[in-house]
């Protein structure tokens, strides 16, 4: 993906240098939905999202890493809402950055969040609740299902 980009230190590039690729894996997301599935009291949505913001790419160890904010077009008015993360494939590995990579805007304080890291499902036994009702949706289908990251939402 790199080869072709002139770099100012060999073996070592800087976010300036990647910018052009990061806005091409960004444009080129869209198409997959940025693969992400997101669900309104068990059903599936589509197109809820507005173009991505605050994108980059960084290198480090031998990896690409891109990172971006994916803001809904709209506000939201879930009583439970869950998005996925993941590659069906599993192709590519999809993850949450560190921190606060989820926030509740203008939400009412009863609503409560989790966000869920791949491989974690096990420590919240409300995710697996929710997870046995999406197992006919398309939306566990394939094998990247089983390393989703998720946002749980719940507002009573």
């Amino acid at each position: 993906a790199t080869q072709g980009i002139e770099q100012k230190v060999k073996g070592q590039f800087t976010r300036e240098e990647l910018a052009p690729l990061a806005a091409e894996n960004v444009t080129s997301l869209k198409e997959f939905d940025f693969f992400t599935a997101v669900f309104l009291g068990g059903a599936r949505k589509k197109d809820l999202f507005a173009d991505p913001t605050d994108y980059w790419l960084d290198y480090k160890n031998e990896e690409l890493i891109l990172s971006f904010t994916l803001p809904f077009k709209a506000p939201v008015k879930p009583l439970d809402l869950v998005i996925e993360i993941y590659d069906p494939e599993f192709f590519v590995n999809f993850e949450f950055s560190k921190g606060d990579a989820v926030t509740l805007t203008g939400a009412p304080a009863t609503c409560k969040f989790a966000v869920i890291r791949a491989g974690e499902a096990d420590k919240f036994p409300s995710t697996q609740r929710l997870d046995k009702s999406f197992r006919a949706s398309d939306a566990n289908a394939g094998m990247g299902a089983r390393y989703a990251s998720k946002v749980q939402v719940q507002c009573p």
